[in-house]
């Protein structure tokens, strides 16, 4: 596998380092750590080891203004939870917040220094249209969608279009699965919302379990094609399972429920890279239950190519001959876990060579 040698993995790894590092050194850890959507995790970390000292001034800046937003973002997360909530007050389920919002409503320490492009809610499938109905009244639409990308969505993905804030421009996600129903991983959604947690000074709010948190991150991390911010996505699951990992029985519950759900493969993935790039400490026996659901050593060697690159900071300084062909595979690995090929390939036509010519100002592409 290659080495995790970049200077963000390695801070993330060992923070004390930061204390040895020249000026040029700061600037690429800027650089680097920007591209990522680290800066202000990186900060957080300082803070919490009493290194923010050693952040010299002409760095220090950054990092202040990277954490200001990433204060500032929170605060209006637990906000906009609080009008979504209020815009499906009238829906006959739970509301249940996923990702990196449910991350700052349940406390954890994976929100700290967390930034935000959108907030994910996941909704019984059966309440689909009447969630979607009552957001729109609410004032989130979707925009700029193509045709095409709007019934790609609807049939084949595992979420609705994405709704945009017609006045605050915050955007929603609204899912009714965490894979699509063609993914050869299928976790089921009622398993999911049977075991959410309620958020404890938000009444009608639930998080996804402990354990589902992990999961969900780690399906989403390995079953999507683009990966900007994949080391970061990478650090909230280091995070997550160092601040369980203190739990009773932590392991073997992580790794019952990652069986049950069909998520043992994503599990095994997200386990390696984590401590591949982050050091996450995981006992040797969970490494053996997880065996049956191991790729072969040829997969394994091929997988380890394409993330080992596809995961290390979108940067010039952490690239190689290989990286774009690795983000690449990537993207084309995605799709065929989440399509059977019959309709995988007219979609990956229809994308490189019909969508490029079209208007699309959609906030996030399908």
């Amino acid at each position: 596998m290659r080495p995790a040698t970049d200077l963000l993995s390695r801070t993330l790894r060992t923070p004390e380092l930061a204390a040895q590092l020249s000026l040029a050194k700061w600037d690429l850890l800027v650089r680097q750590a920007r591209q990522a959507g680290l800066l202000a995790r990186l900060h957080a970390r300082f803070d919490e080891l009493g290194l923010s000292e050693a952040i010299p001034r002409l760095a220090r800046w950054h990092f202040e203004a990277a954490a200001a937003l990433a204060h500032k973002q929170q605060i209006a997360v637990r906000w906009e939870v609080c009008q979504i909530r209020d815009a499906l007050a009238g829906l006959n389920g739970p509301l249940v917040v996923m990702k990196g919002a449910a991350y700052v409503m349940a406390g954890s320490p994976a929100a700290h220094g967390r930034l935000f492009n959108d907030i994910d809610i996941l909704v019984p499938r059966r309440l689909l249209n009447q969630a979607e109905a009552a957001l729109m009244l609410a004032g989130w639409h979707t925009t700029g969608l193509s045709a095409y990308d709007d019934r790609y969505y609807r049939r084949w993905m595992h979420e609705i279009p994405p709704m945009q804030h017609i006045r605050r421009a915050t955007v929603i996600d609204v899912h009714h699965a965490i894979l699509p129903d063609t993914a050869r991983y299928f976790p089921d959604p009622e398993k999911l919302l049977g075991r959410a947690v309620p958020v404890a000074d938000l009444p009608d709010v639930y998080v996804l379990a402990a354990e589902d948190r992990i999961l969900h991150s780690a399906a989403h991390l390995f079953h999507d094609g683009e990966l900007p911010h994949g080391l970061r996505d990478l650090t909230d699951l280091d995070l997550l399972l160092r601040h369980e990992a203190a739990t009773a029985h932590f392991w073997p519950r992580l790794v019952t429920r990652a069986t049950e759900l069909q998520l043992g493969r994503p599990l095994f993935y997200a386990l390696r890279y984590a401590r591949h790039f982050l050091d996450t400490p995981v006992p040797g026996d969970v490494w053996e239950a997880l065996r049956p659901v191991a790729p072969s050593p040829v997969l394994l060697r091929l997988v380890d190519g394409i993330f080992s690159r596809a995961l290390a900071p979108s940067h010039a300084s952490c690239s190689d001959a290989l990286s774009p062909v690795a983000r690449q595979a990537a993207y084309v690995r995605a799709h065929w876990l989440r399509m059977p090929s019959h309709l995988l390939l007219p979609h990956l036509f229809h994308k490189a060579f019909i969508s490029p010519h079209q208007e699309n100002g959609s906030p996030k592409a399908a």
